[in-house]
């Protein structure tokens, strides 16, 4: 302490008071610059995260940008298909081909005329004495021939129908019947329509899609017989409780099948919430209108002893463990679509591996009849250890990792088609077959009751399958609408 003391006498003694106070001067400036290094460190710091907030915040922008652009394009795009003709069923124009093919069907292809009828019901002749135009005389007439097929003038046929009632001493009431005979309703219900009437007016609504009003109608304009909405809602009911043992039949035997395609679709039964199921192959369709999505209706439907193939699309209902299953590749293609869309990079290199391992899948299928076992067990194992390298490792990307992880989920149903000769790659059977039950929703808005639904479902199978092989539904309606009908 004395020591600090001498030392400062002795400054003060060398230094004088000028010096002394530059020293102070120069001990503040040194303070200051010291506390503005830290200040400019400090800054420095908070500049640099400034910048990159700032840089976080315009890529943000500019992805947000990319969406409202995106979002302008579709909306810009959905606005303007709604004002053109068949909007909702206009192909986009990103999906269309550069170089369309021209209309029609292919060059060089068989001429297509119609045919010359079987039968000639009248033969008019025309005959040319003089020439139609000036009546000079003519010379070198030729006969030609035309064939002209027209409808004749439709009125009904009116058969006034007697049968008789007795009493018989063993068997109490009976009468007699006749085949024409849809009821036996007389007095104030004594009039009937028909069996073929009957059978015209209900395939007229059911397969071909005419509300019930515009049925009632075209039987009035074209055929001169009068029916109400709700007369023709009874008839479709009286003959679907006719025909429910082919209906039952049709659900056997879509049970015994070797492979079912299915697929379902919204449906309105007096409220929302219900639903259609489909269920075809290529000989048989059978429609089943439920209030549920559950898996519970798919095992309904199947049964216990169902050993054929499920086609179907990836939805979670349809993973049974028991049951062979094939997943629509239409649909697979469809994701990895979507996923190439959503991507910044567009198609990666890992989406189109992908899309290439499901077109040689397919195109193994084209060629499956025309090689031999050894050459397609060689491509089986090809596909399965490219699939194996492709689908089972994670994807760092989450847009590849996702469209990856689906595929990865139907790993055991993703060449079932390969093993089935009668399964094909795609779903589109159920789509197809969906596609006139959306229709008649749009058009009727579905049912209003269970029992309408009931006729509705099995009228529509019987329709389907009828077309599928070649039958006539008409036929089918008209004997089953009789009284009696044949066998």
């Amino acid at each position: 302490m004395k020591r600090e003391t001498r030392e400062k006498k002795v400054v003060r003694r060398a230094f004088p008071k000028e010096r002394r106070d530059l020293i102070r001067i120069i001990r503040e400036r040194d303070e200051q610059v010291a506390a503005l290094e830290k200040e400019k460190e400090r800054l420095r710091k908070k500049s640099e995260r400034l910048e990159h907030r700032l840089e976080e915040a315009n890529r943000r922008i500019q992805d947000a940008n990319r969406q409202i652009d995106d979002l302008r394009q579709k909306l810009e795009e959905a606005q303007r298909a709604a004002h053109r003709q068949a909007a909702p069923f206009r192909v986009p124009d990103s999906k269309r081909k550069a170089n369309p093919k021209s209309p029609g069907r292919a060059k060089g292809h068989a001429g297509v005329c119609r045919p010359q009828p079987d039968h000639v019901d009248e033969t008019v002749r025309v005959r040319m004495p003089v020439c139609p135009k000036c009546g000079g005389p003519v010379h070198g007439v030729e006969p030609v021939e035309q064939f002209i097929e027209d409808l004749p003038v439709v009125r009904p046929h009116v058969t006034r129908l007697v049968t008789h009632v007795g009493q018989c001493a063993r068997c109490g009431e009976v009468r007699t019947t006749h085949p024409l005979q849809v009821s036996t309703a007389t007095r104030a219900a004594g009039t009937h329509l028909g069996p073929r009437a009957l059978a015209v007016a209900i395939g007229l609504n059911q397969p071909h899609g005419l509300s019930l009003r515009k049925t009632c109608r075209v039987m009035k304009d074209l055929f001169g017989l009068s029916l109400t909405a709700g007369g023709l809602t009874h008839a479709k009911h009286r003959l679907a409780g006719k025909l429910q043992g082919a209906y039952d039949g049709l659900l056997e035997q879509a049970r015994q099948s070797s492979v079912l395609h299915a697929d379902e679709t919204s449906w309105y039964v007096g409220s929302p919430k219900w639903w259609l199921w489909v269920f075809t192959n290529p000989d048989l369709t059978y429609y089943a209108v439920r209030n549920s999505r559950a898996r519970s209706v798919l095992l309904d439907v199947l049964g216990e002893d169902f050993d054929g193939v499920l086609a179907s699309d990836c939805l979670s209902i349809y993973d049974l463990e028991r049951i062979a299953q094939h997943k629509c590749y239409s649909h697979h293609h469809k994701a990895v679509s979507e996923a190439a869309h959503r991507h910044p990079q567009g198609e990666t290199a890992h989406l189109r591996a992908l899309r290439d391992l499901l077109r040689a899948a397919q195109q193994l299928k084209i060629d499956q009849p025309t090689l031999d076992a050894k050459s397609v067990r060689s491509r089986r194992r090809a596909l399965e250890r490219t699939a194996r390298d492709l689908i089972l490792p994670p994807r760092p990307d989450p847009v590849e990792e996702a469209v990856t992880n689906r595929l990865r989920k139907q790993f055991d149903h993703l060449f079932t088609f390969l093993d089935h000769p009668d399964v094909p790659a795609t779903n589109n059977l159920a789509e197809r077959q969906l596609r006139p039950a959306v229709i008649a929703r749009k058009i009727s808005c579905g049912n209003r009751t269970p029992a309408g639904a009931h006729a509705w479902e099995l009228l529509a199978s019987l329709a389907a399958t009828a077309h599928q092989r070649g039958a006539s539904f008409l036929d089918l309606l008209d004997k089953s609408a009789r009284l009696n009908p044949p066998p």
